[in-house]
């Protein structure tokens, strides 16, 4: 589901002034592939005078600080899961399969993602996955082991997240497994935002993601996060540009107004996707739920008044939390996911303010369960929730009360 154009220029051309660096990176990879190599190997397998386009301006615009990213033959992957059978399968979705598998050569547990070779963009996707990944490097970001472009075969490998991801505990909850604790929600949030810091901070020029959704974010033993899936990553704007004009993609429900209705795609599209994200931590439903009452099917609309009035806030907190959260953390957690989900691009704070108020809520504190009070005042000030209510009004321990057809959906 990717678009080559997102390695391209900012004007989706295909002119010199594109660049893409890493500000923090100036390591050479002398053990494994380097970016021309992967290159050559992929653009060699395409048929289309356009993927050849781009992967040369890709080579052009490393500048060789890919990481060390292994070929390998089809027969490795194929022996490493067990020949694909039904019992290495983890994951799947519209973009195919995603096994476990077990690399003798290196000991190493690896997730291999079989792209479905009857997908009409499983080309595109590919190239552009390989390459970010190999471009980009933070611990909040999946790592890329290799790949695999033997015939037709299109497969992906990346270190292998134990925990799967975060729709699978927090919106597929299966009966017997313990909801998230409060602590570790606001933990991933945190970590899931400073992924998207790097590509909108360190990343030059900087990377907007473009499919932000809790499908996206996998989880180590720690329940520490990391953004995968980068085939929908697109460069972001550069110079006097304010925007980057692209067809729309990504998933329904996680898409910026302003992106879903006019192709202008900035890194405030991807803020606005983190809120849609960090409403589902806080109320443990989904962006699109078909299955709820007509007026509570789109996570959103359904929370736009409510964050009117803090008297309802307890009312938007997961009931599977049992009330078992700090009542000011709410507040804040709640004010945050109001001002990234901001109509007007521009009234939407940066990822990096994002980030700030997250570290608050997410260091560990003594806290009374129930919805009981916290003390603390928050370091930002840039998420005061909108209303004018006081924050006394809550704060002596409340108990929890019982875009469009152009999008494309993986």
């Amino acid at each position: 589901m990717g678009c080559f154009s997102c390695c391209l220029t900012a004007d989706d051309g295909g002119g010199d002034e594109s660049r893409f660096s890493l500000k923090k990176s100036s390591k050479k990879s002398h053990n494994a592939s380097t970016l021309e190599a992967i290159v050559k190997n992929m653009s060699l397998k395409s048929d289309s005078s356009r993927h050849r386009i781009i992967a040369a301006e890709l080579q052009k615009i490393g500048n060789g600080n890919a990481n060390a990213t292994k070929t390998f033959t089809f027969k490795e992957l194929a022996n490493a899961t067990k020949n694909f059978k039904t019992e290495c399968l983890v994951g799947e979705g519209g973009f195919g399969r995603v096994y476990k598998g077990f690399i003798k050569s290196t000991n190493q547990v690896v997730a291999v993602k079989q792209l479905d070779r009857n997908g009409l963009q499983g080309n595109r996707e590919f190239l552009v996955e390989v390459l970010m990944l190999s471009l980009v490097h933070h611990p909040n970001l999946v790592n890329l082991v290799g790949y695999c472009a033997d015939g037709d075969q299109r497969i992906l490998v990346y270190e292998y997240m134990p925990l799967g991801s975060l729709e699978d505990h927090l919106l597929d909850l299966h009966p017997t497994k313990k909801a998230l604790d409060w602590n570790t929600r606001m933990k991933i949030a945190q970590g899931a935002a400073k992924g998207l810091e790097y590509l909108h901070d360190v990343a030059n020029p900087p990377v907007i993601y473009r499919d932000f959704k809790a499908s996206n974010i996998l989880l180590d033993e720690n329940f520490s996060p990391k953004l995968s899936d980068f085939g929908l990553a697109k460069l972001g704007p550069t110079g006097d540009k304010s925007h980057v004009s692209t067809r729309v993609m990504g998933t329904y429900g996680y898409c910026a107004p302003e992106y879903a209705l006019t192709g202008q795609l900035t890194t405030k599209s991807d803020v606005y996707s983190f809120g849609v994200v960090f409403l589902e931590i806080i109320t443990g439903r989904r962006a699109i739920d078909n299955s709820r009452p007509a007026n509570e099917q789109n996570l959103v609309t359904w929370a736009q008044p409510l964050f009117k009035d803090r008297r309802k806030f307890t009312l938007m907190a997961d009931p599977l939390l049992e009330g078992n959260y700090p009542i000011k953390g709410l507040y804040q957690a709640l004010a945050i996911a109001s001002m990234c989900l901001q109509e007007e691009s521009t009234t939407r704070p940066l990822i990096s303010d994002v980030v700030t108020a997250l570290e608050y809520l997410a260091a560990p504190k003594q806290e009374e369960e129930g919805g009981g009070s916290s003390h603390h005042t928050s370091k930002s000030h840039s998420f005061q929730s909108n209303n004018d209510g006081e924050d006394s009004e809550d704060d002596n321990g409340s108990s929890q009360n019982d875009e469009d057809d152009k999008e494309e959906h993986k």
